[in-house]
């Protein structure tokens, strides 16, 4: 599978190893389960909302974007001012948050369902643990670990609080 082809966003990493550890990961986790490409793009983003329209990938590409715009709108509008942001760990962070859904979820009968394994440990806890094998960068770990409700209460990085805010609007916007 092209998975660049699929999140051509992976070529806005600049670190060239960054960028082939999430092609690594992906890939990882798509052959977890026999992921094709066409089964990826048909997987709706979220299982917690009824009658989804918007695919996994899109979700993961749209969130991705949002991150990116926002640092560009930061340093335009607040140049040196701005808190500090790593480009290359909030969109990799953006690309792996969610990567642990491929093992979250399992297609039974054409339909994308919570698969066994899912129902014991949800994708950030499963994408911490494909990014940490993977030698990942504890920052970007905790982008992935802080973006979605097992982060709450926790101090975030800007990169989180940017990414976990753009997951946010998508899923709000979609539920």
């Amino acid at each position: 599978m092209n998975i660049v082809k699929i999140l051509p966003e992976i070529n806005e990493i600049k670190n060239a190893d960054l960028r082939r550890k999430v092609i690594d990961i992906w890939n990882e986790a798509a052959d977890y389960r026999g992921w094709t490409e066409e089964l990826l793009m048909a997987i709706p983003f979220t299982l917690l909302a009824e009658n989804v329209t918007i695919s996994f990938i899109d979700h993961v590409r749209a969130v991705c974007r949002m991150c990116m715009a926002v640092d560009d709108v930061q340093e335009v509008l607040h140049g040196e001012r701005r808190i500090p942001v790593n480009r290359d760990h909030l969109i990799t962070g953006a690309l792996l948050a969610d990567v642990g859904k491929l093992l979250e979820y399992e297609i039974i009968d054409g339909k994308s369902v919570k698969s066994s394994y899912g129902r014991y440990l949800r994708h950030p806890f499963s994408g911490v643990g494909l990014a940490f094998k993977h030698g990942i960068p504890e920052e970007i770990m905790h982008i992935i670990a802080t973006h979605s409700k097992e982060g709450d209460g926790e101090k975030r990085s800007p990169e989180s609080i940017i990414f976990h805010h753009a997951d946010f609007i998508d899923f709000e916007l979609v539920k």
